[in-house]
């Protein structure tokens, strides 16, 4: 009998509904900035912690973790942020979930390396995707950071068009003979994906997010641009961390690394969790209500602005 890849065995598992879905991160949310707003988040420990589970949360869901992280940070006024390399760093902790989740996968497909021409050619194009935001990004780094991740009315405006991006990619008719096998992604669609995320880099557009829509927009089904989205999620949210981190090293003080660590301990354990939650929810459902949640959370940060809470 075959063995079943990650993804097989996860989206085998019971489905999750779109009202389940919305309720569970609007009720995370909620309650993390009710929190901030009643200033029983003043501890440092405690922020750490809960930067941790948003980072977790919402990093492979298509809603934009560093605009979450920025936004809740902003609401807590997190002191720690080392000009935004705490933001970053603790990515490193969703990395090394996706690494954990897929470890099975990743395992066979190193011991295949040599004679399989599929996997070679699977693992070229995750190179080919990652390039285009890796010169991108390491350009424009200092100008991303200084600017735009400093602008809340950015990150707002980000996450209302992505979320009627999402809205009217799920109205457009599904194509015929759209790839349902990550490893037969073409490098042409690899490098599309690649390009689309890109726009990521804007904070607010969430990474996640921009590759799926890539993905589809390429000719994948919704599950593989999803996986294949994870895949690339490796390179680029490591060499991202790395970079970050060496460039403000001079910055970090003894009691920093104590947060980092914690913040990325936290980010990787629930980030495990949101995998699978996620891969299992677009096994049967579409991406509206991701949509819909983003255009209400934009417009709350553009009234939070207004008002002079952010």
């Amino acid at each position: 009998m075959p063995k079943q890849s990650t993804t097989e065995r996860t989206t085998a598992a019971a489905p999750i509904t779109t009202r389940s879905l919305v309720v569970r991160v609007a009720a995370i949310i909620g309650i993390i900035a009710a929190l901030a707003f009643s200033g029983l988040m003043r501890n440092e420990w405690l922020q750490v912690v809960t930067l941790g589970v948003v980072q977790g949360i919402t990093e492979y869901l298509p809603i934009s973790s560093t605009a979450h992280l920025l936004i809740t940070a902003d609401l807590f006024n997190f002191q720690y942020s080392i000009g935004g390399t705490f933001e970053i760093f603790i990515q490193l902790g969703t990395v090394i979930a996706v690494v954990v989740f897929y470890m099975r996968d990743l395992l066979e497909q190193l011991r295949g390396l040599r004679s399989d021409a599929e996997v070679r050619r699977f693992w070229l194009g995750i190179v080919l995707a990652f390039i285009p935001a890796a010169i991108i990004g390491l350009t424009f780094r200092d100008w991303i950071k200084l600017v735009l991740f400093e602008s809340p009315s950015i990150i707002a405006t980000s996450l209302i068009v992505g979320g009627i991006i999402f809205i009217v990619i799920e109205r457009i008719p599904p194509r015929e003979n759209v790839v349902t096998d990550v490893k037969k992604i073409s490098f042409r669609q690899a490098l599309g994906i690649g390009i689309a995320q890109v726009a990521a880099l804007v904070p607010g557009v969430s990474r996640s997010g921009a590759s799926i829509v890539g993905g589809m927009l390429a000719g994948l089904d919704r599950k593989v641009a999803t996986t294949f989205s994870f895949y690339l999620a490796m390179p680029t949210l490591g060499a991202a961390t790395i970079v970050d981190l060496l460039a403000s090293l001079d910055q970090v003080t003894p009691d920093d690394v104590g947060r980092l660590l914690v913040g990325t301990i936290v980010a990787g354990i629930v980030g495990w969790l949101s995998i699978g939650w996620l891969l299992r929810y677009v096994a049967t459902n579409s991406f509206v209500a991701f949509g819909v949640y983003r255009i209400i959370a934009g417009v709350v940060i553009l009234v939070l602005v207004a008002t002079g809470l952010l």
